[in-house]
């Protein structure tokens, strides 16, 4: 058996989702590729517990993918083992970063533990995310309204430019579909080498709409202006991506809906996360959202989705130190 470490602290972390609302680039023609646009939510959230240990063990949700990064982790023989507790973890496939995040939070806590200090980017690179986006990294770090800068030629993970807080009186509603799931891995993979060319001139259009609409519209709190511009960059890249999800820009059709229907209601910045199947739509108040809620949520269950109201989260993930001994 591999040694317990000299300290027996148990650690506490939980980890935000997040949503990713669309690429700047997916061909980088003048030298950058993707370039992520994202922010961090107050739940779901990964939260798990863990211990030093004298194996690896984890009981609860992703078990099973925490015992593997365990032995990403500590495949150096001095890192010691580690007992996980899952108590909840994001949804899988779901389009909310619940990979990285549960790779980040495992890692942070074990570098904690050691006495080891490791950016998230190196906890990344470990834990083998980021390949393509930057925002669940910034979400773990620092939370908020994220865009990243896109793949250069290094394989490190995008690095940050932009980074502010998410308006506190906004609100998401998230509609979740457990019926699909969105592709990851070396589907995902597949899916974005057989993507056709994307338009530069399309990319141009995105860059404009991110640097001159989008961003100004959150910092003045103009949630028209950013909602358009995040609904706008949506169709383009939904569109862009409908030939590997259906021909459709929604991997599920019922959660379109759903959020078209906001839409009409007064909902601006409608899309979905990553490759879904997870929707969204974006309101001012607190009080549009529950509008929404009442009148669409029976709908909704009809249909075996569950939507969320919920608040954009401008802090990262937290990491507590339960006992020592």
């Amino acid at each position: 058996m591999k040694p317990i470490p000299a300290t027996s602290a148990a650690l506490r972390v939980t980890a935000p989702a997040r949503l990713h609302l669309g690429f700047l680039d997916l061909n980088g023609e003048i030298g950058r590729r993707y370039g992520s646009i994202g922010i961090a939510i107050d739940r779901p959230s990964t939260d798990l517990t863990i211990t030093p240990s004298t194996e690896n063990s984890a009981t609860g949700p992703e078990s099973r993918r925490v015992l593997k990064l365990l032995r990403k982790y500590t495949d150096d023989g001095k890192s010691g083992a580690y007992a996980v507790d899952i108590a909840d973890a994001i949804p899988a496939h779901a389009g909310l970063g619940s990979g990285t995040q549960l790779a980040l939070a495992v890692g942070a806590a074990i570098a904690r533990l050691q006495s080891r200090d490791l950016s998230p980017a190196d906890l990344a690179s470990l834990g083998e995310r980021g390949a393509r986006s930057g925002i669940g990294l910034e979400a773990f770090a620092s939370g908020g309204f994220i865009i990243d800068g896109g793949k250069g030629k290094t394989d490190r993970p995008p690095p940050l430019t932009l980074r502010t807080d998410f308006p506190k009186d906004w609100r998401v509603m998230l509609i979740l579909d457990p019926n699909f799931s969105g592709v990851s891995g070396e589907a995902e993979t597949t899916a974005f080498s057989g993507l056709p060319p994307f338009p530069e001139r399309q990319a141009a259009h995105i860059c404009h709409l991110v640097l001159m609409k989008l961003v100004p519209g959150l910092k003045e709190l103009d949630i028209e202006a950013f909602g358009s511009a995040i609904t706008e960059i949506q169709e383009i890249v939904g569109g862009h991506f409908a030939s590997k999800q259906g021909g459709s820009p929604w991997t599920s059709r019922a959660v379109g809906e759903i959020a078209s229907r906001m839409r009409d209601m007064g909902a601006t910045g409608i899309g979905q996360s990553s490759w879904g199947p997870t929707g969204f739509a974006f309101v001012d108040s607190q009080k549009a959202a529950e509008r929404l809620y009442h009148s669409l949520g029976e709908d909704a269950k009809r249909d075996g989705l569950e939507i969320l109201i919920i608040h954009g989260r401008n802090t990262g993930a937290s990491i507590e130190t339960l006992r020592n001994s």
